[in-house]
């Protein structure tokens, strides 16, 4: 799934969400592009749990995860 987030700048910020995710869902596969404010993943947690990991982690998650 493809999830758009705001407030991404850094490594710091690439790092925070990858391990946000990962928490929730070791297998988790996660890429983040900084540019274009995108993180893909491949995960068996729900687009709900994704959001709320992304969120939980202190950035903003835009629209429905697709």
């Amino acid at each position: 799934m493809q999830v758009q987030v705001e407030g991404m700048s850094c490594g710091h910020c690439v790092k925070a969400v990858t391990r946000a995710i990962t928490e929730r869902d070791a297998a988790a596969k996660v890429n983040v592009d900084l540019s274009a404010g995108r993180v893909d993943v491949e995960s068996r947690l729900s687009p709900t749990e994704v959001s709320a990991a992304i969120t939980d982690a202190g950035y903003t998650v835009k629209g429905t995860p697709a």
